[in-house]
């Protein structure tokens, strides 16, 4: 069955002697690895978390978050990783609407029960990181040790292997269902996607709160090894890469722009990095080119998805981005990539009516890897999900070859003088600007037009510029309607753990000036 208890026993099963962790404070083999992830099950029945039951996770990334997830695949408990940017009240939302019984924190997160919403928690916590003498809250390693090793708990593909939840910087946040076929399913078309093997090693860089993470089943289900970046820095990626020897991972264009403007990227060895995938937000075609360039040794890929389909729904693979590069034509990069294997995808209008090709809607998909819905939201979910395909929310057109364009978030659109104007394609153009190094482009309040277009700019060092050289620069690359007229130069964007820009804060800060 496609669960992850299977892909468990099957690394165990042919990959037992190979490594799975690589890390700097401990290193385990397939063997090893399973065999502390069956006493973790054994600590969450000391703690009274059995099968159906859910426990929260906030912590950085680390061997030991894998292993108290794999261990509520093993025993049938539900693991809910949370974002730790998160404000207490948030954090409180999700614990009680997940209902969970007991909260792992790691060590720079075990104030939070100090705050008045989070201390009735203090009780249920347990300190998840290496031993430490200084910390009176109950150690995962010390409970580890005396834990007896479970046995699995059966379970059904479709039954829930991890409670996600997405949103929260407006309204509260959902959770996100994913069962065991979920993930499973995901992690098999991306292993076909990147070429897993056993001999790979997959870089956690992203946060192991979001859905991104999942990227890494495929490289669980080949049996590969995993190693850990607790938190992303430009030096600190780089030097994991070289020190580990990393042969795979996944990081947001945030991440890679970061490493590439490093002053001292070109002391580190990445020549082991065989494949990076960028996802999470677009990345101008101009960085995809540097990206190529900056990583000779790499196959750079790109994925799109989202929580509610575990993730990846599209791929753009490396053939489309070397040829495209060689040919000097980047349009195509500007593509999200072809469905999955075994995914089916649709653009609809507004009834959900499929559109002919090269028609603008709503990105509609259906497939193994998309959820059962949002955790208590009835509403949503049957807004969300509707005979058996869920809507998006995001607008695409597909072309002939196959190739999937995202053109905006519903909510991004912009309608300005009665006309549709698509963000994606107005920053497309800004990208373009050697001067920019990152730019999003909000709606604005506007009496003559309803909308406006509002550009902030974070110019690239060194560069000082202008509203008009913005302006005379995208007269020569889109039509006038969709030239911003208002903007603002900043030093940075707000932005996501996973570095993706905030477009909701930037409508917050200049839609009410």
């Amino acid at each position: 069955m496609l669960t992850m208890l299977s892909a468990l026993d099957n690394a165990l099963k042919l990959h037992g002697d190979r490594p799975a962790i690589v890390d700097e404070e401990q290193c385990f083999t397939w063997f090893q690895h399973v065999g502390r992830v069956a006493k973790a099950a054994g600590l969450l029945a000391d703690l009274g978390i059995g099968p159906g039951d859910r426990y929260g996770i906030i912590c950085e990334n680390s061997f030991r978050y894998t292993e108290l997830i794999h261990a509520g695949y093993w025993s049938g408990a539900i693991a809910v990783p949370i974002n730790h940017r998160l404000a207490a009240p948030e954090i409180l939302h999700i614990l009680e609407d997940a209902d969970c019984r007991a909260l792992a924190l790691g060590k720079p997160f075990l104030t939070l029960t100090d705050t008045a919403e989070l201390a009735p928690w203090r009780d249920q916590t347990i300190y998840l990181g290496p031993p430490d003498d200084e910390i009176s809250q109950p150690q995962y390693e010390a409970l580890l040790t005396a834990a007896p090793s479970a046995p699995q708990c059966p379970v059904d593909e479709d039954d829930l292997a991890i409670l996600l939840y997405t949103g929260g910087t407006t309204g509260r946040s959902k959770g996100v269902q994913l069962s065991h076929k979920n993930i499973h399913s995901n992690g098999m078309q991306m292993a076909i996607a990147m070429g897993a093997v056993p001999t790979d090693i997959y870089l956690h860089a992203a946060p192991m709160f979001h859905a991104a993470d999942l990227l890494s089943t495929g490289f669980t289900l080949v049996g590969a090894a995993h190693c850990y970046l607790p938190v992303f820095s430009p030096t600190a990626s780089l030097e994991v890469i070289q020190k580990y020897r990393v042969t795979a991972t996944m990081k947001a264009p945030t991440m890679i722009i970061m490493n590439l403007t490093n002053s001292r990227f070109e002391e580190y060895d990445t020549s082991s990095l065989r494949i990076m995938l960028y996802g999470s937000s677009p990345m101008a075609a101009e960085w995809v080119q540097k990206s190529i360039e900056g990583f000779p040794h790499t196959q750079i890929v790109q994925g799109y998805g989202l929580t509610e389909t575990s993730p990846i729904l599209t791929y753009l693979g490396w053939d489309i981005h070397k040829n495209a590069i060689k040919a000097g034509d980047t349009n195509v990069l500007r593509s999200a990539g072809r469905p999955l294997v075994g995914l089916d995808m649709k653009i609809t209008d507004d009834s959900g009516d499929e559109l002919p090709l090269g028609e603008v809607g709503e990105v509609t998909v259906r497939g193994p890897q998309v959820s059962r819905g949002y955790l208590n939201r009835p509403e949503e979910t049957e807004k969300s999900f509707r005979n058996g395909w869920f809507h998006t929310g995001d607008v695409g057109r597909m072309d002939a070859d196959g190739l999937m364009y995202l053109m905006d978030r519903k909510k991004d659109m912009i309608v300005s003088g009665g006309e549709n104007i698509y963000t994606s394609e107005v920053e497309a153009a800004l990208y373009q600007h050697a001067g920019i190094q990152e730019c999003a482009v909000v709606g604005v309040p506007d009496k003559k037009y309803g909308e406006a277009l509002f550009a902030v700019i974070v110019p690239a060092e060194g560069n000082t510029l202008t509203e008009t050289d913005v302006i005379d620069h995208c007269r020569e690359r889109i039509g006038g309607y969709k030239i911003p007229r208002q903007m603002d130069f900043v030093t940075e964007m707000p932005k996501s753990a996973m570095g993706k820009i905030l477009k909701n804060e930037l409508r917050s800060i200049y839609g009410s000036k």
